[in-house]
Protein backbone atom coordinates (compact mmCIF):
# COMPACT_ATOMS: atom_id res chain seq x y z
CA UNK A 1 0.00 0.00 0.00
CA UNK A 2 1.12 4.02 -0.46
CA UNK A 3 1.19 5.84 1.90
CA UNK A 4 -0.41 9.05 2.33
CA UNK A 5 1.23 11.25 5.47
CA UNK A 6 0.53 8.27 7.88
CA UNK A 7 -2.96 7.07 5.94
CA UNK A 8 -2.55 4.11 3.87
CA UNK A 9 -3.86 4.30 -0.03
CA UNK A 10 -4.27 0.71 -1.85
CA UNK A 11 -6.83 2.01 -4.32
CA UNK A 12 -7.73 4.53 -6.39
CA UNK A 13 -11.06 4.52 -7.87
CA UNK A 14 -13.44 6.90 -10.39
CA UNK A 15 -16.52 5.32 -11.86
CA UNK A 16 -15.26 1.91 -13.36
CA UNK A 17 -11.56 2.62 -13.41
CA UNK A 18 -9.66 1.59 -10.43
CA UNK A 19 -5.96 1.40 -10.02
CA UNK A 20 -4.94 -0.91 -7.13
CA UNK A 21 -1.34 0.22 -4.96
CA UNK A 22 1.03 -1.54 -3.35
CA UNK A 23 4.47 -0.98 -2.76
CA UNK A 24 6.35 -4.32 -4.32
CA UNK A 25 9.27 -4.59 -1.97
CA UNK A 26 10.20 -6.77 -0.60
CA UNK A 27 7.20 -8.97 -2.01
CA UNK A 28 3.89 -8.51 -4.01
CA UNK A 29 1.67 -10.80 -1.70
CA UNK A 30 0.05 -7.78 -0.63
CA UNK A 31 -0.85 -6.96 -3.95
CA UNK A 32 -2.23 -10.54 -5.30
CA UNK A 33 -4.28 -10.22 -2.06
CA UNK A 34 -6.65 -6.96 -3.59
CA UNK A 35 -6.94 -8.92 -6.09
CA UNK A 36 -8.79 -11.27 -4.72
CA UNK A 37 -10.61 -9.17 -2.87
CA UNK A 38 -11.75 -7.46 -6.25
CA UNK A 39 -12.09 -10.97 -7.60
CA UNK A 40 -14.44 -12.02 -4.65
CA UNK A 41 -16.25 -8.66 -4.93
CA UNK A 42 -16.79 -8.91 -8.78
CA UNK A 43 -18.32 -12.88 -8.25
CA UNK A 44 -20.63 -11.56 -5.55
CA UNK A 45 -21.86 -8.42 -7.66
CA UNK A 46 -22.42 -10.30 -11.09
CA UNK A 47 -19.75 -8.19 -12.24
CA UNK A 48 -16.87 -9.26 -14.68
CA UNK A 49 -13.52 -7.24 -15.57
CA UNK A 50 -11.76 -6.80 -18.59
CA UNK A 51 -8.83 -8.58 -18.34
CA UNK A 52 -7.25 -7.27 -21.62
CA UNK A 53 -7.44 -3.08 -20.04
CA UNK A 54 -6.09 -4.14 -16.85
CA UNK A 55 -1.93 -4.03 -16.77
CA UNK A 56 0.40 -3.90 -13.82
CA UNK A 57 3.53 -1.14 -13.89
CA UNK A 58 6.04 -0.98 -11.56
CA UNK A 59 7.44 2.33 -10.78
CA UNK A 60 11.30 3.43 -10.95
CA UNK A 61 12.97 3.88 -8.12
CA UNK A 62 16.71 5.34 -9.49
CA UNK A 63 17.74 2.23 -11.71
CA UNK A 64 16.51 -0.40 -9.36
CA UNK A 65 14.82 -2.97 -11.10
CA UNK A 66 12.50 -5.36 -10.00
CA UNK A 67 11.72 -8.66 -10.78
CA UNK A 68 7.84 -9.38 -11.33
CA UNK A 69 6.12 -12.88 -11.34
CA UNK A 70 3.36 -13.93 -13.18
CA UNK A 71 0.34 -12.33 -11.82
CA UNK A 72 -3.54 -13.22 -12.48
CA UNK A 73 -6.91 -11.55 -12.72
CA UNK A 74 -9.49 -13.65 -13.10
CA UNK A 75 -7.23 -16.70 -13.64
CA UNK A 76 -5.55 -14.39 -16.99
CA UNK A 77 -2.17 -13.27 -16.78
CA UNK A 78 -1.67 -9.05 -16.38
CA UNK A 79 0.47 -7.45 -18.80
CA UNK A 80 3.51 -5.52 -17.50
CA UNK A 81 3.93 -2.28 -19.01
CA UNK A 82 5.86 0.99 -18.63
CA UNK A 83 3.53 3.48 -19.22
CA UNK A 84 -0.71 3.38 -19.02
CA UNK A 85 -3.61 5.98 -19.70
CA UNK A 86 -5.66 6.61 -16.38
CA UNK A 87 -8.35 9.07 -17.47
CA UNK A 88 -6.97 9.95 -20.51
CA UNK A 89 -3.64 11.31 -18.60
CA UNK A 90 -0.43 9.35 -18.86
CA UNK A 91 1.07 7.83 -16.09
CA UNK A 92 4.81 6.19 -16.82
CA UNK A 93 7.37 4.46 -14.71
CA UNK A 94 9.61 7.03 -14.33
CA UNK A 95 6.65 9.49 -12.88
CA UNK A 96 8.13 11.90 -15.39
CA UNK A 97 5.36 13.50 -17.35
CA UNK A 98 6.75 14.25 -20.65
CA UNK A 99 4.70 11.41 -22.76
CA UNK A 100 1.39 12.98 -21.19
CA UNK A 101 2.44 16.90 -22.69
CA UNK A 102 3.65 15.10 -25.99
CA UNK A 103 -0.39 13.78 -26.07
CA UNK A 104 -1.82 17.41 -25.62
CA UNK A 105 0.94 18.88 -27.86
CA UNK A 106 -0.31 16.19 -30.72
CA UNK A 107 -3.72 16.62 -29.57
CA UNK A 108 -3.68 20.94 -29.97
CA UNK A 109 -2.02 20.34 -33.68
CA UNK A 110 -4.94 18.41 -34.66
CA UNK A 111 -7.49 20.73 -33.15
CA UNK A 112 -5.95 23.87 -34.61
CA UNK A 113 -5.55 22.02 -37.98
CA UNK A 114 -9.29 21.25 -37.72
CA UNK A 115 -10.41 25.43 -37.21
CA UNK A 116 -7.97 26.35 -39.62
CA UNK A 117 -9.40 24.75 -42.11
CA UNK A 118 -13.08 24.79 -41.03
CA UNK A 119 -13.62 28.39 -40.03
CA UNK A 120 -11.35 29.97 -42.51
CA UNK A 121 -13.74 32.54 -43.57
CA UNK A 122 -15.27 33.48 -40.14
CA UNK A 123 -14.48 36.94 -38.44
CA UNK A 124 -11.84 37.21 -36.37
CA UNK A 125 -13.85 37.23 -33.50
CA UNK A 126 -15.58 33.97 -34.24
CA UNK A 127 -12.25 32.65 -34.55
CA UNK A 128 -10.74 33.82 -30.98
CA UNK A 129 -13.71 32.32 -29.55
CA UNK A 130 -13.35 28.71 -31.15
CA UNK A 131 -9.68 29.20 -30.22
CA UNK A 132 -10.62 29.76 -26.28
CA UNK A 133 -13.06 26.92 -26.73
CA UNK A 134 -11.44 24.52 -28.57
CA UNK A 135 -7.36 25.31 -27.64
CA UNK A 136 -6.82 26.74 -24.16
CA UNK A 137 -8.01 23.39 -22.11
CA UNK A 138 -5.19 21.81 -22.15
CA UNK A 139 -6.40 18.92 -20.29
CA UNK A 140 -5.02 17.75 -17.10
CA UNK A 141 -1.83 20.73 -17.28
CA UNK A 142 -2.46 21.49 -13.86
CA UNK A 143 -1.29 17.92 -13.15
CA UNK A 144 2.15 18.71 -14.85
CA UNK A 145 4.94 19.22 -12.55
CA UNK A 146 7.95 16.81 -13.87
CA UNK A 147 9.08 17.04 -17.71
CA UNK A 148 12.17 18.61 -19.92
CA UNK A 149 11.84 21.99 -21.55
CA UNK A 150 12.51 20.04 -24.46
CA UNK A 151 8.90 18.58 -24.46
CA UNK A 152 7.57 21.74 -22.57
CA UNK A 153 8.34 24.28 -25.64
CA UNK A 154 7.48 21.78 -28.45
CA UNK A 155 3.61 22.26 -26.59
CA UNK A 156 4.12 26.15 -26.33
CA UNK A 157 5.33 26.38 -29.59
CA UNK A 158 2.06 24.60 -30.69
CA UNK A 159 -0.14 26.12 -28.87
CA UNK A 160 1.61 29.94 -30.32
CA UNK A 161 0.99 28.30 -33.91
CA UNK A 162 -2.49 27.20 -33.76
CA UNK A 163 -3.30 30.59 -32.86
CA UNK A 164 -1.01 32.20 -35.18
CA UNK A 165 -2.40 29.86 -37.86
CA UNK A 166 -6.23 30.18 -37.44
CA UNK A 167 -5.85 33.73 -37.52
CA UNK A 168 -3.71 33.73 -40.46
CA UNK A 169 -0.75 35.91 -38.83
CA UNK A 170 3.04 35.58 -39.90
CA UNK A 171 4.51 32.50 -38.33
CA UNK A 172 7.21 35.09 -36.90
CA UNK A 173 5.05 37.87 -35.16
CA UNK A 174 5.77 37.95 -31.48
CA UNK A 175 3.39 35.96 -29.22
CA UNK A 176 3.10 37.92 -26.32
CA UNK A 177 2.22 40.88 -28.62
CA UNK A 178 -0.39 39.23 -30.71
CA UNK A 179 -2.34 37.61 -27.57
CA UNK A 180 -2.40 41.34 -25.96
CA UNK A 181 -4.15 42.31 -28.75
CA UNK A 182 -6.57 40.39 -29.17
CA UNK A 183 -7.22 40.35 -25.24
CA UNK A 184 -6.51 36.22 -24.90
CA UNK A 185 -4.46 34.55 -22.77
CA UNK A 186 -1.00 32.90 -23.64
CA UNK A 187 0.11 29.74 -23.18
CA UNK A 188 1.65 30.46 -19.67
CA UNK A 189 -1.02 32.59 -18.57
CA UNK A 190 -3.56 29.29 -19.33
CA UNK A 191 -1.48 27.38 -16.90
CA UNK A 192 -1.20 29.93 -14.08
CA UNK A 193 -5.47 30.11 -14.46
CA UNK A 194 -5.84 26.18 -14.56
CA UNK A 195 -3.30 25.51 -11.71
CA UNK A 196 -5.02 28.22 -9.09
CA UNK A 197 -8.09 26.63 -10.14
CA UNK A 198 -6.71 22.77 -9.41
CA UNK A 199 -5.22 24.33 -5.91
CA UNK A 200 -8.19 26.11 -5.12
CA UNK A 201 -10.34 23.33 -5.24
CA UNK A 202 -7.56 20.77 -3.57
CA UNK A 203 -7.46 23.51 -0.39
CA UNK A 204 -11.49 23.75 -0.05
CA UNK A 205 -12.59 19.73 -0.57
CA UNK A 206 -13.18 18.33 2.43
CA UNK A 207 -11.31 14.76 1.23
CA UNK A 208 -9.03 13.38 4.42
CA UNK A 209 -6.32 12.43 1.90
CA UNK A 210 -6.85 15.87 -0.27
CA UNK A 211 -6.59 17.78 2.78
CA UNK A 212 -3.05 15.81 3.47
CA UNK A 213 -1.82 17.30 0.30
CA UNK A 214 -3.11 20.79 0.70
CA UNK A 215 -1.26 21.16 3.74
CA UNK A 216 1.92 19.81 2.87
CA UNK A 217 3.71 23.01 0.98
CA UNK A 218 6.70 20.42 0.64
CA UNK A 219 4.60 18.46 -2.07
CA UNK A 220 6.48 18.06 -5.64
CA UNK A 221 2.92 19.33 -6.85
CA UNK A 222 2.41 22.53 -4.53
CA UNK A 223 6.41 23.54 -4.88
CA UNK A 224 5.56 23.17 -8.48
CA UNK A 225 2.76 25.42 -8.39
CA UNK A 226 3.98 27.79 -6.15
CA UNK A 227 7.45 27.87 -8.41
CA UNK A 228 4.55 28.80 -11.41
CA UNK A 229 3.25 31.55 -9.89
CA UNK A 230 6.27 33.15 -7.99
CA UNK A 231 8.64 33.31 -11.03
CA UNK A 232 8.31 35.33 -14.15
CA UNK A 233 7.80 32.70 -17.02
CA UNK A 234 10.99 32.82 -18.61
CA UNK A 235 12.08 30.84 -15.05
CA UNK A 236 10.51 27.71 -15.13
CA UNK A 237 11.99 24.90 -13.09
CA UNK A 238 12.26 21.89 -15.69
CA UNK A 239 13.86 18.31 -14.39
Amino acid sequence: MKRVDGSFVNNISYADDMVLLRVLSPSINALKVLLGICERYSVAHGLKYNVKKSEILVFKSGTKTYSIPPINLDGSPLQTVTKFKYLGHWVTDTLKDNEDLERERRALSVRGNMLSRRFARCSREVKITLFKTYCQNLYTCNLWSNYTQKTFSALRVQYNNAFRGLLGLPWRCSASAMFAEWSTDGFHAVLRKRVASLWDRVRGSTNTLLRVIAERVDSPHITHWMTMHVRSNEHYVFH
